[in-house]
C-alpha cells in the first residue's frame, strides 16, 4: 500500500528561504519609526518600499490599530551555585506564582532538584524541578523589602535573541513605547517601529488604538524540529482582552472597518479570542494557537510584522495571511534582494 504523502504545506521545508547573516539587524535604527516598510496588497499583489513613518498613508478613519501592551522583563540572570560556586545563566520563561517559575537553565547539567543558585546577596533561588531542552522550575527567595521586579531591575539584562550578537546600548530599544504590563522574555517587535508621535499622528487622522495583551514567551525562538509541522507541539503563552477592547473590535467589524494587527502576537491574541460566530470574547487565559496554511482569519485583516526566521512558526502564520505560500517565499526573496534588515531590530511589512 502507498503511504500517503504529506501536502506541501504541511512540510516544515516548505517554508526555507535564503539568508545572508549580514541582513540580520543587530542593532536598532534610530529614529525608531526610520526603519523600512515593505508594503503588500493581497488583492492586487502590489509591492512598495516605504520607510515606517509612511504607515500613515495606508491608515484610514475608523481603522482599528490592536498592539500587545506587554512589557520585557530583563529576564537573564546570571548567578552561581552555593556549593560550588559554578556559573549559571537563567532566563525566565513564564511566571507559576509569585514565588515560581518556569526558567531556562544553561548548563542544566550542573542542576539538580535543590540546587541552590544565588545572584546576589537579596535574591537566590532553588531547582524544584527539572524539565526537557534546558527547562526547569525554581522557586525564588528575597528581600521582600522589595518586589521580585524590582530585584530583576538591578541584576537581570534583556534577553536579547540568540541570533543578535551585539550587545544593547538602550534597554528600553527592545520595549516598545506603549509597554505597560510585565511578563515577557522578548519583545513583541513589530511594535517597536512606532514612536509616541507616530502614535498621536495616527491617532489624530481617526484611527482607533486599542491594546490587548500576551506575554511572549522564549518558546517563539523554538525552532520547528519536526518535519510535519502538525507534529509541532507549541508553546503556551498568557493573553488577555478586557470587555472594551472586545467591544471596540466587534463594532468594528459589524461596520466593516479594518481591524489591523501590530505583530504575530496581536493576531494570536485576537484569533485565540474569537469564537464560532466570529465575535471576539473578553477572555484571560493561556493559548496554544499554532496558525498555518490554509487558516481561515476571522478577526484581522491587515497586518504590521516583522522578517521573520526560515522554518519558524512565525513566517507559517505569514504564509497563511498572505494566503500563498509561493508568494509569501517571493516577497522574502525580494526583501533579501532589496537588503531590508531581518527579525527582531530588521525592518518592518505591512499586508493588508
Amino acid at each position: 500500500m502507498q503511504e500517503e504523502k504529506t501536502p506541501r504545506e504541511l512540510l516544515k521545508s516548505t517554508y526555507f528561504y535564503d539568508l545572508p547573516t549580514e541582513l540580520i539587524a543587530q542593532t536598532p535604527i534610530e529614529p525608531r519609526d526610520h526603519s523600512r516598510l515593505l508594503c503588500y496588497n493581497r488583492k492586487t499583489k502590489k509591492i512598495q518600499h516605504k520607510h515606517f513613518y509612511d504607515i500613515l498613508d495606508f491608515l484610514g478613519p475608523g481603522d482599528v490599530l490592536v498592539v500587545n501592551n506587554s512589557k520585557v522583563l530583563p529576564a537573564r540572570l546570571y548567578g552561581y551555585k552555593t556549593e560550588t560556586g559554578a556559573k549559571i545563566e537563567i532566563l525566565l520563561q513564564k511566571r507559576i506564582d509569585l514565588k515560581n517559575w518556569e526558567v531556562i537553565a544553561r548548563p542544566q547539567k550542573r542542576l539538580k532538584i535543590g540546587t541552590e543558585v544565588v545572584f546576589n546577596k537579596n535574591i537566590k533561588c532553588t531547582v524544584t524541578e527539572i524539565g526537557d531542552f534546558g527547562s526547569c522550575k525554581v522557586k525564588f527567595y528575597y528581600d521582600d523589602s522589595k518586589t521580585f521586579e524590582e530585584h530583576l531591575m538591578e541584576i537581570g539584562t534583556m534577553p536579547l535573541p540568540p541570533y543578535i550578537k551585539e550587545k544593547l546600548k538602550d534597554q528600553n530599544r527592545y520595549q516598545t513605547v506603549y509597554a505597560k504590563v510585565n511578563g515577557s522574555s522578548a519583545a513583541p517587535t513589530a511594535g517597536l517601529h512606532f514612536t509616541k508621535e507616530l502614535i498621536e499622528k495616527i491617532k489624530a487622522k481617526g484611527v482607533e488604538f486599542v491594546e490587548v495583551l500576551l506575554h511572549v514567551g522564549l518558546g517563539t525562538f523554538r525552532p520547528v524540529n519536526e518535519d510535519n509541522i502538525k507534529d509541532h507541539e507549541m508553546h503556551s503563552e498568557y493573553f488577555e482582552i478586557s470587555p472594551e477592547v472586545a467591544d471596540k473590535i466587534n463594532r468594528a467589524k459589524r461596520e466593516g472597518r479594518r481591524v489591523i494587527a501590530v505583530g504575530t502576537t496581536s493576531v494570536r491574541t485576537l484569533e485565540s479570542g474569537v469564537d464560532e460566530n466570529g465575535i471576539l470574547q473578553p477572555q484571560k487565559r493561556e493559548t496554544k494557537i499554532f496558525i498555518y496554511p490554509p487558516y481561515k482569519f476571522k478577526i484581522v485583516d491587515a497586518l504590521i510584522t516583522n522578517f521573520h526566521l526560515p522554518e519558524s512558526t512565525l513566517i507559517m502564520l505569514i504564509s497563511a495571511f498572505v494566503g500563498d505560500i509561493d508568494e509569501t517565499l517571493n516577497i522574502y526573496k525580494l526583501a533579501v534582494k532589496e537588503k531590508y534588515r531581518f527579525f527582531s531590530f530588521g525592518d518592518a511589512m505591512f499586508i493588508e
